[in-house]
């Protein structure tokens, strides 16, 4: 049972990531800022990725927990996109943290 619950942390992570770069979206055609919002739908598809292969993994039903396939697919793509979208919400939402007089 705790197989098919696996999946729906990157899951959530990825839909986060994914209404993160909407949000994003929508604020720069009102500020017409530059399109770093589709870096945030990169990541969002490099996390996607790893839920995506692990209930295609519980439906086949194979074995692949001890390749080198299973560690970059189901951990280092969510990493990859992880940073990324760390960096490219840094970059975009910075103008938040700012110091106003």
């Amino acid at each position: 049972m705790s197989a098919w619950v696996g999946w729906i942390g990157p899951a959530a992570i990825a839909l986060a990531l994914l209404w993160l770069a909407l949000l994003s979206r929508r604020l720069g055609r009102v500020t017409h800022s530059a399109p770093y919002y589709v870096g945030l739908f990169v990541a969002a598809g490099c996390v996607a990725i790893s839920p995506i292969a692990q209930v295609v993994n519980l439906i086949l039903k194979t074995n692949v927990e001890r390749s080198i396939g299973w560690a970059l697919v189901y951990n280092g793509l969510p990493a990859v996109g992880l940073t990324l979208g760390i960096s490219f919400a840094w970059r975009y939402w910075s103008w938040l943290f700012a110091e106003r007089d």
